[in-house]
């Protein structure tokens, strides 16, 4: 019996696939997936509370989409979260990089997490990188 848990590692910094990962997470949770997404790296420091600095595209259609009505990434995560129970995890690792606290996040993130923690809970289901 397949499982319905879905896992989305994310650690980049471009705009295009933060897109597709909240895209991902969004639809994961809206349709009854049990989602846990891990952002870490180059993903975390777009999760920032009142940060305001746009991720830099990929390539031509990032900046296409930046100029459409394409809702932002946040607020993808976000609604996986509030409509879907989606949790989204700050990598505890990134954020002693970063020098972070759980409150300078915005405040739908779920508690840090560690990597070991995610993978061992997502080897029970589907795991996506973006």
């Amino acid at each position: 019996m397949p499982s319905n848990r879905v896992g989305v590692l994310v650690v980049t910094g471009f705009h295009e696939r933060l897109q597709m990962a909240g895209m991902v997470a969004s639809v994961a949770a809206v349709s009854g997936s049990d989602v846990t997404v891990f952002l870490s790296m180059n993903a975390l420091q777009y999760f920032v509370r009142d940060g305001d600095r746009a991720p830099p595209a990929e390539g031509s259609f990032g900046a296409t989409m930046a100029s459409t009505n394409v809702p932002p990434f946040r607020q993808l995560f976000e609604q996986a979260v509030s409509l879907g129970g989606a949790k989204v995890h700050p990598c505890s690792m990134a954020m002693d990089v970063l020098r972070l606290e759980p409150g300078d996040l915005v405040d739908w993130l779920a508690e840090p997490l560690g990597l070991t923690r995610f993978l061992a809970d997502a080897l029970e289901g589907t795991l996506v990188t973006f």
